[in-house]
């Protein structure tokens, strides 16, 4: 009875996969058929990007290739002992499967805890590795539009050359983490935090009849987890995780000046957060048109002009969509060279 009932299950779940990838799909499509004529606008400007000099690529290029790397030291970290090998692959792997599978962040998540678990991880500590990472990483992402205002009174716009980028990046990395530090060290600034999250977030499930009622102390609750989890090496996570959200924002920053636009730091955070928010509405694989049609009229917003926001946005999304999708395949690749196919290593 049990084993005729156990294949009945693994059907039902098959199917039940197969209609949810069906119906992210559907959506994807529809979502797309809306934004296509906007999409059309932006990439037609694509032609435009051989105006850029080489060199303004090649930094884009190292800034991005650090930020893969801290997201790659964030896992090393969540997982003691884990080799580097495998928390990049399962990074990159994890990554790329949210930019071409629709409600790509299920996919990934389920990749990146496979990928670890083949590897010899055990199912709980990657569940909780992946649980600390999120956490850790959503925490800088939603703290930098506080950090934009401070930013606001301070910041004019920003001459050409790589000195004045630099010491941006130096100061926004420096306010990130003592921000981040303060909230996740201490409970009082996380509770005023999580009592504003609460109030908007109620007040918009009122508005639009659903069931949200998120309170500070579940947010002080998921904090205490994720820093008894990660033990003293909660500071280094916090460390790892600026460091890719600001070389991810000094990407796009670069992309702005290397246009031949003066932009504003604060405004282009502003700008930049908003997009990564944009990129995990699982309505299109890596939010494709949500982001390049959101991000360039945020920077239009933002003070940017038009083409220069336009042929900046598609810059960027070179590096942060496009090119990390084919790094993912190679990084699949050599990970199943070295421990094999996860099917076959779970049928063993």
């Amino acid at each position: 009875m049990t084993e005729q009932a156990e294949p009945q299950t693994n059907r039902r779940e098959l199917w039940k996969k197969i209609a949810v990838r069906s119906g992210f799909l559907v959506v994807s499509g529809v979502v797309l058929y809306f934004l296509w004529p906007r999409l059309v606008e932006v990439f037609s400007s694509s032609e435009d990007l051989s105006g850029i000099q080489w060199y303004w690529f090649l930094l884009m290029g190292v800034l991005m290739t650090g930020a893969f790397m801290a997201a790659w030291e964030l896992t090393h970290i969540a997982v003691p002992g884990i080799s580097r090998f495998v928390a990049a692959t399962s990074q990159l792997v994890s990554n790329a499967m949210a930019k071409v599978v629709p409600g790509g962040a299920v996919a990934a998540g389920a990749s990146y805890f496979q990928m670890l678990s083949v590897s010899g991880v055990s199912p709980a500590r990657a569940a909780t590795a992946l649980a600390s990472v999120s956490f850790i990483s959503n925490l800088v992402l939603f703290s930098l539009p506080a950090i934009a205002l401070f930013l606001a009174a301070l910041s004019a716009p920003i001459p050409s050359g790589l000195l004045p980028v630099g010491i941006v990046g130096t100061a926004l990395f420096v306010l990130m983490f003592s921000a981040v530090f303060l909230v996740v060290r201490f409970d009082k600034p996380l509770l005023f935090i999580g009592g504003i999250v609460e109030r908007v977030v109620c007040w918009l499930g009122d508005k639009l009849h659903k069931d949200w009622h998120p309170t500070a102390q579940h947010l002080l609750d998921q904090r205490n987890e994720v820093v008894e989890a990660l033990g003293s090496r909660w500071w280094k996570a916090l460390l790892a995780s600026v460091a890719n959200w600001t070389l991810d924002y000094m990407v796009l920053l670069v992309a702005l000046i290397a246009v031949g636009s003066e932009p504003r730091p604060s405004l282009v955070l502003v700008a930049f957060a908003g997009s990564a928010v944009l990129g995990m509405i699982p309505l299109t694989p890596g939010g494709l048109g949500f982001v390049e049609v959101g991000l360039t009229a945020m920077l239009v917003a933002a003070g940017i002009p038009g083409p220069d926001a336009t042929l900046a946005t598609l810059a960027y999304r070179l590096f942060q969509f496009w090119l990390p999708i084919p790094a993912g395949a190679v990084a699949y690749v050599v990970f199943k060279r070295k421990f094999g196919r996860p099917a076959e290593l779970e049928a063993a």
